[in-house]
C-alpha cells in the first residue's frame, strides 16, 4: 500500500480511503502505545531509581516524595503539553503535530538513563510529559475526524487502549529483566524506540480532511483557538469538558498509581518482580477497560455511563485500600477489577470530549478539557507525596482518601450536555 500525505487543496471530504483510514489509526494507536510506555515507567522504577540516587540516604518514605515529584512532574509537563501541543494540531494540522509530540516524549524520555541525580530526571520527566500530553489531543482529533460516525465507538475504543497496552508493555519488559536499582537505565532507554513512529508520522501520515477543509474559516475566525474556547459561546462547554477529563487522571494518578510501589515495598527483594506482577494485572484490566468505555458510553448513554464509572471506580478503589494488601490473595484480582473500572473513562473520554467541541478549535478543545486535569492532578500528586512522608509510607492511606475523588463525577456529569445523538460538530 503506499500511502501519501493529502494535499493541501484536498476537497472537503469528510473520510480518506480506507487503506489510509487504517494507516491513521496504526500511527495514532502506537504513538499513544509510546506514551503510555512513558507514563507506566516509574511507577514501575521509581524505588529502583531511588535507591540508587540516593544511596545511602534511602529510606521509603523519602522515596515515596520522589516517586510523586517525577509523576508530578510528568503530570504538568503533560499538562502544558496537551494545550500547547494540542494547539499545534489547530495550526500545522494533526498529523504533523503528532509526529513532534512522539519525537518529544521518544528523545526527552530516553535522555533520562544518562542522568547522574534526581533533580535531572526530573527536569526530563516534565519534558517528555510535554510530548505525551500534546499526542492524546492530537491523534484523538485525527482519528475522530478520518472515521466516519458509524465506527466510531470502535475506532475510540482502539485508541482508548493505546495508552494501557503500552503500560502493559512496560510492565511485561519488568518481569522478563527486573529492574532493580542496579539495572534500571536499560528501560528507560527503550523509549527511544517510538522516534520512529514520530518520523513516519511527520513525513508521511495523512492530514484530516476535516481540517483541510476548515482551515480558511479557521484563519478568519480562531486565528486563536485557546481565546476562543474561553469565549462565551464555548466557556461552558470548555470548562466541563476540563472537569470531565480532570477526575479520571486525579484518580489515576492520586490512586491508582500508588499501588505498583505499594506492592515494591511489601513484595521487597525477596519478590523484586512482584511490582511488576502488579503493574501488569493493573494494565491487563486497563486495556479491556480502556476498549469497552466508548461501547458503553454508546450502550446507556454519555452521560449515564460517566455516572456509572464514577460509583464503580470509589467502590473498588476504596476496597482494595481498606480491605486488601499486596501480597493477600484478593489482591490481584481486585487491582485488574480496579483497573478495569476505573479506566472504562478512557475509552469514554476519546469518544465523547471531540463532540464537545467544534472541528477549527477541536485539537486544542480536547488538548485543554483531558489536559487541564493535569495541573490538578500533579497538585494532587504532590499533596499525597506529603502526606506519603508524613505518614512514614502509609501507602493504603494515601490511596484511600485520593481515590474518593471518583465521587465527584456522580455529581458533574449532570451540567454535561448529551453528545450522543449530535456526534462531531463541524
Amino acid at each position: 500500500m503506499t500511502v501519501a500525505p493529502v494535499a493541501a487543496s484536498a476537497p472537503a471530504a469528510v473520510t480518506l480511503p480506507p487503506g489510509q483510514r487504517v494507516f491513521v489509526l496504526v500511527v495514532a494507536f502506537l504513538g499513544l502505545v509510546g506514551a503510555g510506555f512513558q507514563l507506566g515507567l516509574m511507577p514501575l522504577a521509581a524505588l529502583s531509581v531511588s535507591r540508587d540516587l540516593l544511596g545511602a540516604t534511602f529510606e521509603h518514605g523519602l522515596a515515596g516524595h520522589w516517586f510523586a515529584r517525577y509523576t508530578a512532574a510528568m503530570m504538568l509537563g503533560a499538562a502544558f503539553g496537551g494545550i500547547f501541543l494540542g494547539s499545534l494540531g489547530d495550526k500545522i494540522g494533526r498529523a504533523r503535530a503528532t509526529g513532534v509530540c512522539v519525537l518529544c516524549y521518544s528523545l526527552f524520555g530516553a535522555a533520562g538513563a544518562l542522568v547522574k541525580s534526581q533533580e535531572q530526571l526530573l527536569v526530563l520527566r516534565f519534558l517528555a510529559g510535554l510530548g505525551v500530553g500534546g499526542m492524546w489531543p492530537n491523534g484523538v482529533a485525527l482519528v475522530s475526524e478520518c472515521w466516519s460516525s458509524a465506527t466510531r465507538p470502535m475506532v475510540a475504543g482502539v485508541i482508548g487502549t493505546g495508552l494501557n497496552i503500552g503500560i502493559l508493555c512496560v510492565s511485561q519488559l519488568g518481569r522478563v529483566r527486573t529492574v532493580t536499582a542496579e539495572s534500571w537505565r536499560w528501560l528507560v532507554e527503550l523509549g527511544a524506540a517510538s522516534a520512529v513512529i514520530g518520523l513516519v508520522a511527520l513525513l508521511v501520515l495523512p492530514e484530516s480532511p476535516r481540517w483541510l477543509a476548515t482551515r480558511g474559516a479557521q484563519a478568519a475566525k480562531s486565528a486563536a483557538p485557546i481565546r476562543e474556547l474561553f469565549s462565551p459561546s464555548l466557556i461552558r462547554l470548555t470548562i466541563i469538558g476540563i472537569l470531565l477529563g480532570a477526575i479520571p487522571l486525579i484518580g489515576a494518578w492520586g490512586a491508582s498509581k500508588w499501588m505498583i510501589p505499594w506492592a515494591d515495598k511489601l513484595g521487597g527483594t525477596e519478590q523484586a518482580g512482584y511490582k511488576a506482577l502488579t503493574q501488569g494485572w493493573w494494565a491487563a484490566g486497563a486495556i479491556i477497560g480502556s476498549f469497552f468505555g466508548s461501547h458503553l458510553a454508546h450502550l446507556l448513554g454519555r452521560r449515564v455511563a460517566y455516572f456509572a464509572i464514577s460509583l464503580g471506580s470509589v467502590v473498588l478503589t476504596s476496597g482494595i485500600f481498606l480491605f486488601s494488601q499486596p501480597l493477600n490473595p484478593s489482591f490481584l484480582p481486585l487491582v485488574f477489577a480496579q483497573g478495569l473500572v476505573t479506566t472504562l473513562f478512557f475509552g469514554w473520554l476519546p469518544l465523547c470530549l471531540p463532540e464537545l467541541f467544534p472541528t477549527r478549535v477541536r485539537a486544542t478543545g480536547t488538548g485543554i478539557a483531558y489536559n487541564s486535569g493535569r495541573f490538578a492532578s500533579a497538585a494532587g500528586v504532590l499533596g499525597a507525596g506529603v502526606l506519603m512522608a508524613w505518614s512514614g509510607g502509609d501507602y493504603a492511606k494515601v490511596g484511600l482518601i485520593s481515590g474518593l475523588v471518583y465521587g465527584l463525577g456522580m455529581i458533574v456529569i449532570w451540567w454535561a450536555p448529551d453528545t450522543g445523538k449530535r456526534g462531531l460538530q463541524e
